[in-house]
Parts: structure tokens; sequence; C-alpha cells
């Protein structure tokens, strides 16, 4: 039996953990598949990068929302919405999604995105009478196989960004994250390119020149810069100092020399070819010059900002608007409730990215500008 209420009778607020039996029981009968459990539900309101929401009628749990939040950036995911059958006609599912979206703009996002399954027909609808827009269909997303549809919302508009065309890659390893960056870059040049980890592996081995403190090494702006210019593409080599990079990480003498020896080797390349070279500050006015004229850049970040871990890391920047810089992560944790609808395109301010630039103490920066055109 459908129950009606008023706006006046709905109280929202923040989930405590004297809601967690309320919250398993809703999550229990709302859903079959893909449920969240007691235990994750624990896990949001202590320690997650999250907002959940409750909505409540005469003091009964009836409904909630839980957003999901990537570390340093503008963007949130609706990771969950439920609501007690009784009142799903009552504006509860409108309400909590509303309030949602005030407290996430007061955290300083700009960006929320959802997963909705295509034939959750009253989900879409809700959704798209609050502006959500769909932008793209994963196959196979569901614990079902069924496929999802995914949407978004600009809490705070911005300028259309200005390489919507950009395919997304997920590097397949830990230490693929440039190979994959200049993998969607090609694509976006050459749209019959076909992007798999056998291209992922040749980009890696050819670029490799950095010992890591386990496992397989990762790649060197020089040996990105190269593989980018021999495969056509006009390359831009952008770093803020004439180091060999990383190597006062590494602690055995034989290892540095692998690295100098091989850095030694590219820098000979690079003064051989048509790479063009600028040796100052990586930021984001450099940045946007180039993009402007309708480059990409592969840019070397430190993963801090977005996942707590210290390590170089490489992403895609894509666009930049006068508020924010777009960029494409290439690594999709799924450890961290990530899809790739937290991977692409993904928002920070100017000065959040600027925070980002560079790794390592004194910090190193740089970036491998492309493009299949020659840029003034």
């Amino acid at each position: 039996m459908q129950t009606t209420t008023t706006d006046a009778e709905i109280d929202i607020r923040e989930a405590t953990l004297d809601d967690v039996d309320a919250l398993n029981k809703l999550e229990n009968a709302c859903f079959d598949t893909d449920r969240i459990s007691r235990r994750s539900f624990r896990w949001m309101i202590e320690k997650g990068h999250s907002l959940l929401l409750v909505a409540l009628v005469d003091q009964q749990l009836v409904g909630y929302v839980l957003l999901l939040y990537s570390k340093g950036t503008s963007l949130g995911r609706v990771y969950s919405l439920a609501v007690d059958a009784r009142y799903r006609k009552a504006g509860i599912a409108a309400r909590l999604m509303q309030e949602a979206e005030t407290q996430a703009l007061d955290d300083g996002r700009s960006f929320l995105r959802l997963e909705v399954r295509p034939d959750n027909h009253g989900a879409i609808r809700l959704y798209e009478k609050l502006d959500y827009q769909p932008f793209d269909i994963v196959t196979d997303f569901y614990e079902d196989h069924a496929d999802a549809l995914r949407m978004m919302k600009v809490l705070h508009h911005q300028p259309e960004i200005t390489h919507p065309e950009v395919a997304h890659y997920s590097q397949t390893t830990d230490f693929t994250c440039g190979p994959a960056c200049l993998m969607m870059a090609m694509k976006t040049y050459d749209a019959p390119l076909v992007l798999d980890r056998r291209l992922e592996f040749q980009l890696w081995r050819e670029a490799t020149t950095i010992f890591m403190t386990s496992g397989h090494g990762g790649c060197s702006p020089q040996g990105l810069a190269l593989a980018a210019y021999r495969r056509g593409l006009n390359t831009t080599l952008v770093t803020n100092s004439d180091l060999i990079p990383f190597v006062g990480g590494v602690r055995s003498e034989d290892k540095k020399a692998v690295i100098e020896c091989v850095h030694q080797d590219f820098i000979e390349q690079i003064s051989s070819s048509e790479i063009q070279q600028l040796q100052c500050t990586v930021d984001t006015a450099l940045l946007k010059h180039s993009l402007d004229q309708g480059a990409l850049a592969l840019v070397l970040i430190s993963s801090y900002r977005l996942n707590e871990s210290k390590s170089p890391h490489w992403v895609l920047v894509v666009s930049i608007s006068d508020t924010f810089v777009y960029f494409h992560d290439p690594d999709v944790d799924l450890d961290d409730n990530k899809s790739l609808t937290d991977s692409g395109y993904i928002p920070v301010t100017h000065k959040e990215f600027n925070r980002m630039l560079g790794y390592g103490k004194p910090r190193y920066q740089a970036a491998v500008i492309v493009s299949d055109t020659l840029l003034k």
C-alpha cells in the first residue's frame, strides 16, 4: 500500500551508526543484487569519503542516498538511492537527491554522475526531471550482467569541454599509466586504432626507465615523448628541470646506473629528433595554451591527492575551461568503489590541479604535449 506524505513530514539528515540496522533492512527490501552490506554502511558512515543521507517519516527511516567523492576532484558519484516501496510516490527520492546536490556543492563538488539500469524507467524519469543527462552506456555492469546507463549533472554551470570525443583506456597493470594515456591520445587522432594490451606493453617497453621499490618500472617523460613522436604525433616535451627523473628515490647504485644509462640514450635520441623541448614550470596556463589549439597533454602528477598513494602517476589532460581542468585517469580503482564514471573527464579546479603537478622532492614536473598538427 502506498503512503502519502508532505514535504513538512520528511526529515533528511546525515546517517549515523544507529541507522545501520534500518539501512540494511531497507537495502535488502529494495534490491535483489548489488546490495550494500551492513559492514559497508558502517564504513561509509565512519571512514568513507562519502555523503550518506537518510530520509525519515515519523522517526522511521524510509530512504537513503549515498554519494561517493573522488579525492582531490570536483566530482561526486551517486552510488545508490533507495526508498521504501510504501513511500515511492511521496517525493522522497527527489528530496534526497536535491539535498545531496546542495551538500555536494557546498563541499566543492560541481559534477554528479550515476549509473542506472536502462529498464529502470521510474528512476530515469526522476533523474531527467532533476536535469541529469545521459552520456554513455556500459555493458555487463551489474552483478546480473545487465547494462548501465550513465548520466551526469553539472551542479555549477561551466563551458563545454573541448574534447568530448576522447576515448578512455584503463591501464591493465600497476605500471602502465603512461602508455595508457598515450594510447588515449593516439586514439583521438586515429579513430580506427585498436587499443589493446599488446600496444600497451609495446609502448611501455619503449618508454620505461624507472626502477620502482618493487615490481616493474614505470615510464619517463623522455621515453613517452619518443614513443609519441615515433607514431607520427607532433610532440613537445616540457620539464621543469634537466635532472634525471626519479633517480633520487633509488638506493641501489646499480639501479641508478641503469636509469642514468637509459635516460642518456633517450636524451640523445630526442636531440636528433624534431621533438620540441621546453624547460619551465608546468602549470594549467601553459597546458591550456596548447589544448586550446587542439592538443592533448600527458601530465605527471603525484597520485597522493587522488588516492593518498605517494607514487608518480600519468593522466591525460583533455580540456581546460576557465575554472576546471578535465583529465582522464587510466587507473580505475575498483577496490575503491570506482568505475569508469569516476575516471573519465575528471574535473578539478586549476588550484587543485596545480597542487597535483609533479612528484618527489624537489618536485619534478613533466608534460608530454601531443597533437596531429603543429602548435603555435
